[in-house]
This record gives structure tokens, C-alpha cells and sequence, in this order.
């Protein structure tokens, strides 16, 4: 094997179990949520873990129900590499009470212990779902069960705000790599001074009004990254790693109804 897979295989195996889990690569459409229940996926919250006594996820009339009561995820068991993820949700009512915007996010390529990222999160790249930044990338960084950080990263073309403290995506822009680059890497039409206030849009806005649902995509070849929102390409990254891991959904204090979280191969 070569250095590369080996690191990550290792880094996978903290989701896992003891062994390395070759990870897997869809031949055909294939449901991760199957409509039903929840087999075939795994909890985790910060509070409980593993345990879900308030039954955060759940299913309601066939929709993947997150109430947002508790912070942490849903997602496989199992992971993924090389494959196109269909995401389509919709807000619900509940909110966390506070005045900014409804939050939750798709993590890609998770990898390591869950909660290995302060206790909430687990070592991955984040997809935003938030109001007006709907195709953000996060770069979260989180320790193995040996407790060494998983050296997640994303490099990408960008443009830099006028204020010069922030990025978002540009074709033939300026490369920069994610850390040491810091902040979230915005999509190509987030606007500098969007005020994340709840259930405001930015003007060039791809997704959905609310109540709507909106379609995510995310597409996984290699180390390379493209994120599409309703069908238009929001943000690209290459030098991906890790290159696989679990797939997770997250809940962040607001309710969310998902009807479909599904991988297919790659097209041409």
C-alpha cells in the first residue's frame, strides 16, 4: 500500500473498530436512509452519546426527523469514498431561540472516535446548511484514539473579503490551503456582509426559501470536492484529506427533516 492509504485507513479505523475498514464505494443508487428507521445508521450526542433517549433522530412520516434537541449526528456506520451524496431537507419550526441564523451541516469523510472533535463533533469537512451559507466548508480537526490530531484539509481557489479576513471560492483564484488558512471557506456568492440573522436571505442565495426543500450534492472523487445547491456548483476543493470516512448528519439546536440522504457512483 501506499503511504497515503495507509494513513487512511488508519485514521478511519478510530470510527470503526480495531481494524482498517476498506471503505466503501457505491455501484449503484443506494439509499442511507431507507425510509423506515434507522438501521444501518449511528448516534452520537455530547450530552448522552451513543444513547438517544429524547429520540433527537427519528422517523416521522418517512422523513429523517432531527428535532435539534442536543448537539452531535446521524450518519453511516460504515464509510464511503469516490461517490456523489444526494442531501434534500427542509427546516422545521423548532429553533434554539436565539436571534441568528437555522444551523445544521452534512460532515464529510469523519474519521477517528466520534465526539473526537471537542467532545461534539468528530474529525471531518463540513458541508454548512445554514441560512445563507448553504455550501460553506469547515475544516474540523479532531484526535485519534491515540489522542494525535487527524490532520484534516481542503485546498482550494479563492478570492479574499475586502476586509481581508475572510474567503470564499474563486475559480482561478488565489490557492490557499485550509489550515493553516483560517475561518470557513464561504461559497462563491456569499455575500461579505451578510448579517446571519434568522431566516434572512443573502441576495445571490442558491437555496430554497424556507419551508422549501433544498438539494445538496456532494461530489467525492479522490481528494477533490465539488459542492452543488439546488443544481449550481457553489464551491470546489482538491488535496482533500482524509479522501473518505463516514457520512454524518448534524443536529445544532434546530429542527430539520431530511427526505434523501442517498450515495450513487460518480458520472463521467
Amino acid at each position: 500500500m501506499t503511504r497515503y492509504v495507509v494513513c487512511l485507513l488508519f485514521v478511519i479505523c478510530g470510527a470503526c473498530g480495531a481494524q482498517a475498514v476498506e471503505p466503501r464505494r457505491p455501484t449503484q443508487v443506494t439509499k442511507l436512509f431507507n425510509g423506515r428507521d434507522l438501521d444501518g445508521l449511528k448516534t452520537w450526542l455530547k450530552d448522552t452519546q451513543h444513547a438517544d433517549h429524547r429520540r433527537v433522530f427519528r422517523v416521522t412520516e418517512g422523513l429523517l426527523h432531527i428535532t435539534g434537541d442536543g448537539f452531535g449526528y446521524v450518519g453511516t456506520e460504515l464509510p464511503y469514498a469516490d461517490f456523489h451524496l444526494t442531501v434534500e431537507y427542509r427546516w422545521g419550526q423548532k429553533t434554539d431561540g436565539g436571534k441568528y441564523v437555522r444551523n445544521s451541516g452534512i460532515m464529510l469523510h469523519s474519521t477517528g472516535p466520534d465526539g473526537g472533535a471537542g467532545g461534539t463533533w468528530a474529525a471531518s469537512i463540513e458541508c454548512q446548511l445554514a441560512q445563507g451559507c448553504v455550501g460553506d466548508l469547515i475544516v474540523i480537526r479532531g484526535q485519534d484514539e491515540r489522542g494525535e490530531v487527524i490532520p484534516v484539509r481542503v485546498t482550494t481557489e479563492t478570492e479574499l473579503s475586502p476586509d481581508k479576513k475572510r474567503h470564499r471560492w474563486k475559480a482561478g483564484g488565489e490557492l490557499k490551503t485550509f489550515p493553516p488558512a483560517r475561518g470557513q471557506l464561504w461559497w462563491s456568492k456569499h455575500q461579505w456582509d451578510f448579517a446571519e440573522l434568522l431566516d434572512t436571505r443573502g441576495k445571490d442565495d442558491v437555496e430554497s426559501p424556507l419551508g422549501e426543500w433544498t438539494k445538496v450534492e456532494c461530489l467525492c472523487r479522490g481528494s477533490t470536492l465539488v459542492i452543488k445547491v439546488n443544481g449550481e456548483i457553489v464551491n470546489r476543493c482538491s488535496e482533500v484529506f482524509p479522501a473518505a470516512g463516514r457520512i454524518l448528519l448534524q443536529s445544532e439546536g434546530f429542527e430539520l427533516f431530511v427526505r434523501k440522504f442517498e450515495v450513487q457512483p460518480l458520472g463521467d
